[in-house]
């Protein structure tokens, strides 16, 4: 079984959009993944070596050492991952601004960020790990995931409505800001402070990269695409707002992302000399 997916029940499943194991393929043609931004969070606990590695997104070079467990906070940006660390991996997928309850501090404090897991909750962070392990199969492994979760509440399991609202409101990735907080009735300014401590990110980047999203998901499987539909489609003013925003976030161009994509559209092979 080398990927498993369980969805959590209520309460956890307003926050949390699902729990998943994977154990990596053997043989990989590629070393390293570019991982490119969702706007959510997630908590990885690598299952095999009690370590994770963070590289430079253009040198490559290793730049972060964290342990075997650690929260990926919501990026604006892509990343580069070490493709041996998913050998024997399990995750919490967060929804977006759903991580917010599990830690004491300020989401805004993890755009962007990767921080060993043992820094935020202490020797709860090395206790998760080990009851992972101590379970003999995936899906004992993530009902217990599941279970410690609830475990480590530290805020109710609930968000500010207007952050909410605007969730749901910004999926598009074509809302006004202005609009918005005309709609919820709140400044500009208050709205942006409350969705950027419980989601991580300001509502406008949070908008544009929900919309690269909604690019990447689209795609069609054929190579030959009009970029130009496509922009439109997707809330872009032109094609050149679209490229300029698609290098942005992924680091590549349209053209070269559909040369290198695989069935998992966010994870991107890199292919070193």
């Amino acid at each position: 079984m080398p990927y498993l997916r369980y969805r959590p029940s209520p309460p956890l499943s307003h926050f949390v959009e699902l729990f998943w194991y994977y154990e990596g393929e053997a043989g990989r043609s590629h070393k390293k993944e570019r991982l490119l931004p969702q706007g959510s969070s997630e908590l990885v606990i690598n299952l095999r070596e009690d370590e994770m590695r963070i590289y430079d997104r253009y040198s490559l070079s290793p730049t972060e050492k964290l342990s075997g467990s650690a929260i990926c906070g919501p990026h604006s940006r892509f990343f580069v991952i070490d493709t041996a660390e998913q050998d024997c991996v399990a995750g919490a997928h967060f929804k977006p601004g759903g991580a917010f309850p599990f830690f004491k501090a300020p989401f805004s404090e993890f755009h962007n960020q990767h921080i060993s897991l043992d820094v935020l909750w202490g020797r709860a962070a090395i206790r998760l790990r080990d009851r992972l392990l101590e379970e003999s199969t995936p899906e004992a492994k993530l009902r217990r995931f599941e279970q410690v979760l609830l475990e480590q509440i530290y805020r109710p399991l609930e968000q500010h409505r207007a952050v909410n609202y605007a969730l749901a409101r910004l999926g598009s990735g074509s809302t006004a800001i202005a609009d918005l907080s005309s709609e919820i009735g709140l400044s500009t300014r208050r709205l942006t402070d409350l969705f950027n401590q419980q989601v991580g990110v300001t509502p406008k980047l949070f908008s544009r990269v929900q919309r690269f999203q909604n690019v990447v998901q689209s795609l069609p499987s054929e190579h030959d695409i009009d970029w130009a539909e496509v922009a439109l489609g997707c809330g872009y003013y032109d094609q050149a707002h679209f490229i300029h925003d698609f290098r942005d976030f992924s680091g590549l161009s349209p053209s070269t992302y559909m040369k290198l994509r695989t069935v998992h559209a966010n994870h991107v092979p890199i292919f070193e000399d």
